[in-house]
């Protein structure tokens, strides 16, 4: 294709030490970001400064779209944080151990929200955790000081999120829809190739796609933020999400359809009328594939000229209440035994420690496996502290200059901000974690703190913080990728013996089929990197395919349920209802001859009915989804 002869023509980009003028680019603004956060909060003399230079440093996105967002959120988040944190520390604050389970019952319900969403979203529910943890955990003796370190905190978070405004502007920070917009055109190719191809029926394959398609959607809704037409690319690319998904779907249908030759004269009635049945279902289902391609290609020319797409679709979310109660219940208990520890101990100053758990915890649950993200910061905080300690006393070693601050912290800022923009997900996670972690502990402030005693305590209790998470969770496991896949393909089968009771909602079919294919995503991504299981796969397709074939087959059935056909259209329910193949064919037969007596069209339906016989059909494999293969 010419783009791709485009493309391999295209110079490479340039690479230094390693890493692309990109990341270099990237890792200066973070750098100059921080710096600028740091000067404005000494100069309006904050009482957190390292608030703003940390709240630089979880805002180090690459594109302008991306840190604005999630800035947003943080703003948002840390608001009610503060609430919260206020509402508990006035009503709890003298009631020692209720306060300790209510604070429990804060990280678990934080949790438990941030399971329930995802992308900037669950990191907010995430942070109304960790806003609780900073500043009501650590005021916990001193109950008035909330307000006050709350509002600091709010201050704080303030100047960050100007500062990297600020500086992604003035740079000209890259937008994130171009980069997006050719991850929708090689889906696009990638489905497209598929549907005209002969691996339509792999399990594997069709999955594969609907795991990648689904992954987009926390990323679009940062397109909002970055231009004043980002609403509508928004809207375009979530359109064309939806739709990619759909003709996958109709291509798995298309798939299923029974391989005839075209009927002949002398054949017996039965298989002439399948015959023809199938030749209804297979013109009709190529035609929509067609059109929805079309709606696809017209729906990325929309995100390129940020203009709203033809038809803006939503693309709800898959939620697993029961996967998000049973993360909320752990994170709580580990909370609550980690603080019981520190009550039997009786160590004086562990409201660090504390606050640190309950970071790490809400941190960790919007990680796609917390037990991995809390052994990285097993490694991530003792390089934190060791490097906040060499910057301290061998670096700047008493000096109180801003100059100087600025200078000693750019090749930490800088190298960690380069590991952020890393493609490797274990290497970008150590890297941010341990920038973040690195400014926490080293708690820049005007005039800085030099006592070594202060400095051992907190790098002992930071150290400590992740290593009691980490023996919590192996006391109490988070859920494994294969529980999760359990629930999840049990919640499945659960939806498909639930939905004859269910009206037609407010969803169209093209939409349940997305929030579908997220539940497709979250099985596979169970188990992170790990090679996709097979066996799975088929079963995961085996569900949406069954449950997207009933959904379609009750939309087209519901525009005849008016009229001459409305008794048929009952008996195709009903066949719909028993799962038995043989009777939706015959359904579907007797649907085709009443529509052609009464000079009515009902192809559309007759289309959905033959490949749902065949779906259903009583010599499928438990396993495997017997698809037909397409000549």
């Amino acid at each position: 294709m010419p783009v791709n002869a485009t493309s391999a023509a295209a110079p490479s980009p340039l690479v230094f030490a390693g890493f692309p003028a990109s990341s270099w680019g990237f890792a200066l603004r973070v750098w100059l970001a921080m710096m600028l956060a740091l000067y404005a909060s000494f100069w309006l003399e904050l009482e957190s400064p390292s608030s703003a230079a940390l709240t630089v440093a979880i805002l180090a996105l690459p594109t302008r779209g991306q840190g604005m967002e999630k800035a947003g959120y943080r703003l948002l988040a840390t608001a009610i944080g503060v609430m919260a944190s206020i509402a508990i520390a006035g009503v709890f604050s003298q009631t020692d151990g209720l306060l300790l389970a209510v604070l429990g019952i804060w990280v678990g319900l934080c949790v438990y929200v941030a399971a329930m969403l995802d992308g900037n979203r669950a990191y907010a529910a995430a942070l109304g955790c960790i806003t609780v943890a900073l500043i009501a955990i650590q005021q916990i003796d001193t109950p008035l000081q909330v307000f006050p370190a709350g509002i600091a905190r709010g201050a704080a978070i303030g100047i960050g999120v100007l500062a990297v405004a600020l500086v992604n502007e003035v740079l000209a920070a890259p937008n994130y829809h171009p980069v997006l917009a050719g991850r929708i055109e090689a889906l696009y190719d990638r489905v497209k190739a598929l549907t005209h191809g002969t691996d339509l029926d792999s399990a594997a394959a069709a999955a594969s796609l609907l795991h990648d398609i689904a992954a987009i959607r926390p990323e679009i809704a940062s397109l909002t933020t970055e231009s004043s037409i980002g609403t509508a690319r928004t809207a375009a690319a979530r359109s064309a999400l939806v739709d990619l998904v759909s003709v996958l779907s109709l291509g798995r249908m298309l798939a299923a359809l029974p391989v005839t030759s075209a009927p002949a004269q002398s054949a017996n009635g039965p298989v002439q009328k399948a015959a023809t049945l199938t030749a209804i279902s297979r013109s009709w289902l190529r035609s929509e594939i067609s059109h929805k391609l079309a709606q696809v290609r017209s729906s990325l020319d929309a995100l390129h000229q940020g203009v709203r797409p033809y038809h803006a679709w939503r693309a709800p979310l898959y939620r697993s209440r029961r996967i998000a109660a049973k993360a909320g219940a752990r994170a709580a208990i580990s909370f609550t035994l980690i603080a019981i520890f520190f009550v039997l101990t009786g160590w004086p100053t562990t409201e660090l420690c504390l606050s640190l758990v309950a970071v790490i915890l809400g941190l960790g649950s919007t990680a796609p496996a917390p037990r991995t993200f809390t052994m990285v910061t097993v490694m991530a905080m003792p390089i934190a502290c060791a490097l906040a300690g060499i910057l301290k006393y061998f670096v700047f070693n008493g000096v109180s200059e801003f100059q100087l601050l600025a200078i000693g912290l750019a090749p930490v800022v800088i190298g960690f901000a380069l590991l952020i923009s890393s493609p490797n997900p274990l290497l970008s996670s150590l890297g941010r974690l341990t920038l973040v972690f690195t400014i926490a502990v080293l708690a820049p402030t005007n005039p800085q703190n030099y006592d070594p005693e202060v400095f051992l305590v907190t790098s002992f209790f930071a150290c400590l913080s992740s290593v009691l998470v980490l023996a919590a969770q192996t006391l109490l496991p988070p859920l494994s990728g294969d529980q999760r896949v359990r629930l999840l393909l049990r919640e499945a089968t659960d939806q498909l013996g639930q939905l004859d009771r269910w009206r037609v909602r407010d969803l169209a079919p093209e939409e349940a089929a997305f929030r579908d294919a997220g539940r497709v995503e979250q099985i596979l991504s169970a188990n992170g990197a790990s090679a996709l299981n097979g066996q799975i796969a088929a079963k995961a397709m085996r569900c949406f395919d069954q449950v997207e074939s009933l959904r379609r087959c009750r939309a087209e059935l519901e525009r005849l349920t008016q009229g001459p056909l409305a008794r048929l259209v009952q008996d195709a329910r009903d066949a719909l209802a028993q799962r038995n193949g043989a009777a939706i064919l015959v359904a579907a037969g007797a649907l085709s001859k009443a529509a052609s007596q009464n000079n009515l069209s009902a192809n559309s339906a007759i289309a959905v009915l033959v490949p749902a016989a065949t779906i259903f059909a009583p010599s499928q494999s438990p396993t495997e989804p017997s698809q037909g293969k397409q000549p």
